[in-house]
């Protein structure tokens, strides 16, 4: 019962909801580029990035210095069956769709450097 609260717990935040928008949009993005398109401290997104890996939706890796997120591949059942309603409600959220556009604005290429 207590990961199922978890699971429910970690989505009812606008933040991380608009992030696992971005990586459901993109893929997988740097730090860096959630910090950019949130318009929203590191100390924040790190935070929000923190609790939605606890709660088993995201895998990270490093780069040198850069971490990168992106939705875990081998999400739980329970992840898994909820994750096309997400994509769904997230595809239509203007905040997704605003974040997704300032995104796109910092243009191609390392936005970290």
């Amino acid at each position: 019962m207590r990961d199922l609260a978890r699971l429910f717990h970690s989505l009812e935040d606008e933040t991380r909801l608009r992030i696992l928008a971005l990586l459901l949009a993109t893929g997988e993005l740097c730090v860096c580029d959630l910090i950019a398109a949130l318009q929203l401290p590191q100390s924040t997104v790190s935070r929000h990035l923190a609790h939605l890996k606890n709660a088993g939706w995201l895998k990270d890796r490093r780069e040198g210095v850069w971490i990168y997120y992106a939705i875990e591949p081998a999400l739980p059942t329970l992840h898994d069956t909820l994750l096309p309603a997400l994509r769904a409600c997230l595809r239509e959220s203007d905040h997704g769709q605003a974040d997704l556009a300032r995104l796109q604005g910092f243009g191609a290429g390392n936005r970290c450097a």
